[in-house]
């Protein structure tokens, strides 16, 4: 059976810069193959798929985004979610992906 929902942990990590503010996660690059073999023929702009995550007491749609570089998707955490959370850059967080394409 082909999986739309996904469990995961990863590291949070502040996207390289001199005023980065941007935080992310990298989904592991299995489940991201696995998500690109699926789903990635129903990309939107910048190759991004819909999805609604789930963070502790959290739940939100947005987009996670394929890096080239990584061969990853990355997902953005919004300063609310990280506030709310108590989510530090270099921490592991285990979070859940629900595709929406």
């Amino acid at each position: 059976m082909l999986k739309d929902i996904f469990n995961i942990q990863a590291e949070v990590w502040l996207y390289p810069g001199e005023n980065a503010n941007w935080h992310f996660v990298s989904v592991p690059k299995e489940i991201s193959a696995g998500i690109r073999e699926r789903f990635g023929g129903r990309s939107k702009g910048w190759g991004s798929l819909p999805v609604t995550v789930t963070i502790g007491r959290m739940t939100w749609d947005t987009s996670i985004f394929p890096d080239k570089k990584s061969a990853a998707y990355l997902l953005p955490l919004k300063a609310a979610v990280r506030v709310t959370e108590g989510i530090r850059v270099g921490e592991k967080i285990a979070f859940l992906i629900r595709m929406r394409v």
